[in-house]
């Protein structure tokens, strides 16, 4: 089995019956390992960027049945212990599982990104969210100035949401 197929299946249980959930995810994923390669990550800041990037929005579940309601700031309260829990019941190092919960506390937060895999984190869940949201191109284009910073973002960013040539 792959690095991240039992990552990625308990993911797909724990967010059964949901497919948005599901799919979001493995877009996050996709662009976040991308993004990482592109950047040249060594392989144990990828290995915790694309952990991160497929447990980011755990914290979606418990913030809805706890608060009815899923906003940034309950996701990134509710979402760490989660998946400590479920990283730690596979076996994940637990300096790694540290990082990869930080990143989970504060995917939502655009200040103070700490490091290049927050970084990557947050560039590949707003390719995705843009799309999702069906967000206007002018919105867009704010978010590319005030949050892309890697080169590689910027140019899946460009080549995802550029205005049609033609």
């Amino acid at each position: 089995m792959g690095q991240f197929a039992q990552l990625v299946m308990e993911m797909t249980a724990y967010e059964q019956g949901c497919p948005q959930r599901i799919q979001h995810f493995l877009k996050v994923w996709a662009f976040a390992r991308l993004i990482g390669e592109l950047e040249g990550l060594d392989e144990d800041t990828r290995t915790t960027l694309e952990i991160a990037a497929i447990v980011h929005d755990i914290g979606i579940r418990p913030s809805l049945e706890k608060y009815g309601s899923a906003v940034g700031s309950y996701q990134e309260l509710e979402g760490p212990p989660v998946a400590r829990a479920l990283l730690e019941s596979l076996g994940y190092d637990l300096e790694m599982v540290s990082r990869v919960c930080y990143l989970v506390g504060r995917h939502h937060s655009y200040t103070d990104i700490d490091g290049v895999d927050h970084q990557i984190l947050v560039e590949a869940d707003f390719l995705v969210n843009i799309f999702e949201s069906g967000m206007d191109s002018k919105d867009a284009a704010k978010i590319r100035i005030n949050i892309f910073r890697t080169k590689a973002g910027k140019e899946i960013f460009d080549r995802l949401y550029a205005e049609e040539q033609g």
